[in-house]
């Protein structure tokens, strides 16, 4: 019954960040919300915390990623996904310290953002890896990865999304098999 009820999460009525997440995945030809085109949401870790963990103090993120970073590699091991896509800035870097690698980082003019204090920069992330914290995955996974939380970042456009999707859409082509 779990299993079947996690299956079928993002078809009932899942959290509504899913739907604006989904608006950029759906560039890979994937979605959490159709049954013939599944996407796949994993955490960095296992647990939910109070408070989110963009709140948790610096410690209690290593901590957890201490206790708990192989599982998304333990995870990836045993599953077909070949691409996978960080959502926001604070993901990118806890990601490249549990793989230990740095992703390569490309300003983004197009996903720029107008602040009231200025121009907040749109920056992309691109990399391969095969190893995660340690496991070996027994294939290679294309990361991407982009600066702007979709869900939380003030003043994300709807023309931001598109862009961010296009870039995802054209980089997940060269996926490895």
């Amino acid at each position: 019954m779990i299993l079947e009820a996690c299956r079928g999460y993002f078809l009932g009525n899942p959290f509504g960040w899913f739907e604006k997440l989904d608006e950029v995945v759906v560039g890979t030809k994937t979605s959490y919300c159709s049954v013939s085109h599944k996407a796949c949401h994993l955490d960095l870790v296992p647990f939910a915390t109070d408070p989110v963990w963009s709140k948790l103090k610096s410690k209690h993120r290593s901590a957890l990623l201490a206790v708990a970073g192989d599982t998304l590699g333990l995870l990836l091991r045993d599953s077909p996904v070949r691409v996978l896509i960080l959502n926001g800035g604070g993901v990118v870097r806890q990601f490249q310290k549990i793989a230990g690698t740095d992703l390569k980082k490309l300003e983004m003019p197009s996903w720029a953002l107008l602040w009231k204090s200025g121009v907040r920069k749109g920056f992309g992330y691109r990399g391969v890896v095969d190893t995660l914290s340690g496991i070996e995955l027994g294939h290679k996974i294309l990361v991407l990865g982009f600066s702007h939380n979709r869900q939380s970042t003030p003043g994300v456009t709807p023309e931001v999304v598109h862009a961010i999707r296009d870039w995802i859409a054209q980089a997940s082509e060269d996926a490895p098999r």
